[in-house]
């Protein structure tokens, strides 16, 4: 298994360096790049347990070459990744980019319009680095008014449709909605959820790193 994380702790989706898995990297292999929030950033429980750790098992699993560096931070936003995202490109040149936030941006009530503008940015500076580039969305919880969660639902497709990317809609599907699967905080998956959260984002990532995906 060839996994990187590079994950810190922060409100709101509290602050700790999480370890890496793996030290060393192969130079040669091709390089999954996750830039993401809490939901990939194995918020309460160990590393060894969220779903992009369970990733690079299931990569090596299938004799695929691909390395996983773990970008994500809890609490990041899409401004915080847009910022981030150059020096990691530079860094990782990364074969996938497989961006999930978002998230925190909506539980803030910020404006879908620049939520829009941003994961756009993240996107064009993934595919000018030569990357192929998975959109991951989410949902939020159902407080925050039926026209704000219409539009922020609806952006992610959007964005993914406009520059010809794939999209998983919601990682949290078939998650969010049991509670058995969620911590006491109703935001984020338990430990024994994230191979649901895995299995949302396979189908459409496992053919790219395959070399057949989305065109």
């Amino acid at each position: 298994m060839l996994i990187t994380v590079l994950a810190l702790w922060h409100w709101p989706l509290s602050a700790t360096l999480a370890d890496a898995v793996t030290p060393e990297m192969t130079p040669a292999a091709p390089v999954v790049l996750v830039l993401g929030d809490s939901l990939s950033a194995n918020y309460g429980f160990d590393t060894q347990h969220g779903w992009v750790t369970l990733l690079a098992e299931r990569i090596a699993g299938a004799g695929l070459p691909h390395q996983v560096v773990n970008a994500s931070i809890s609490g990041e936003t899409t401004a915080g990744g847009v910022t981030r995202l150059p020096a990691l490109l530079a860094r990782h040149h990364p074969a996938v980019l497989l961006i999930e936030l978002g998230a925190n941006d909506g539980l803030r009530g910020w404006a879908v319009a620049d939520l829009r503008e941003r994961l756009t940015q993240l996107v064009n500076s993934g595919q000018a680095a030569g990357a192929q580039v998975l959109l991951v969305g989410v949902r939020l919880p159902p407080n925050y008014g039926a026209s704000y969660l219409a539009g922020f639902q609806a952006v992610f497709g959007e964005v993914a449709q406009a520059l010809a990317v794939p999209l998983v809609p919601n990682l949290l599907q078939g998650v969010d909605e049991d509670w058995s699967l969620m911590q006491a905080d109703g935001l984020h998956p338990t430990a024994a959820a994230q191979v649901r959260l895995l299995d949302n984002v396979w189908p459409i990532l496992g053919p790219l790193l395959r070399g057949h995906g989305h065109q």
